[in-house]
């Protein structure tokens, strides 16, 4: 059936009805306008064909359903990481530098977090990234499955730092009791200097050569 093929390898419309007023292009732009402006919860079939001027049911011809837009937006998010640079220079530098693009990205667009882990087929985009990752870990000389474990790693913490930056507040720990908090107490009397780096580059850095090389 045609519905349960990869949205990207089916038409870009239904053969019948009548000519199309939108590309599937359009629908996936407006979807991501509505997901960075609102949140991913108010991105629905209805809410896109608003923000088109049509009416909901026309989007049918492009998509079997909302979970095809999904599948579409999250594919044309990983298309902004393009264009990748050239294999050159240390492994884990380049990784580094691919990785900082992909929080980058994430941070543009916090609701993509919640759809990079779908169980999902995987887009054009989104092959071209794993493979362009593969070739940066090929000097590694590191199994197969440890490269794709290196690459998923990489994209939960990208996924998880994209959340934490979101929420980024300060605690203010004004209630602290030092009968009950004794360590906390001891550890903000004394902080010391503090860490050096970006703590991302610096995670990313060490679980990636304890994955790759230890």
């Amino acid at each position: 059936m045609a519905e349960a093929q990869p949205i990207w390898t089916r038409r870009q419309r239904g053969t019948r009805g009548p000519a199309p007023g939108h590309t599937r292009a359009e629908i996936v732009a407006a979807a991501i306008a509505i997901a960075d402006a609102e949140g991913l919860p108010a991105v629905s079939m209805r809410a896109v064909a608003t923000k088109l001027d049509t009416a909901a049911g026309a989007l049918y011809r492009y998509l079997s359903s909302r979970d095809d837009l999904l599948d579409l937006m999250t594919d044309h998010a990983v298309g902004e990481l393009r264009p990748y640079p050239p294999p050159d220079g240390d492994w884990l530098d380049q990784l580094s530098a691919l990785a900082n693009k992909q929080l980058d990205l994430h941070r543009r667009h916090p609701w993509l977090a919640d759809l990079v882990q779908r169980p999902t087929a995987v887009g054009p985009q989104a092959l071209s990234w794993f493979d362009h990752c593969l070739g940066v870990l090929a000097p590694t000389k590191a199994p197969t499955a440890t490269r794709f474990e290196a690459i998923a790693v990489m994209t939960g913490l990208v996924v998880l730092f994209s959340r934490s930056a979101a929420n980024a507040q300060q605690q203010a720990f004004t209630t602290l009791d030092p009968a009950r908090h004794p360590h906390l107490v001891a550890a903000l009397a004394e902080p010391g200097p503090p860490p050096r780096g970006d703590l991302f580059d610096r995670a990313l850095r060490g679980v990636l050569t304890g994955l790759l090389t230890g």
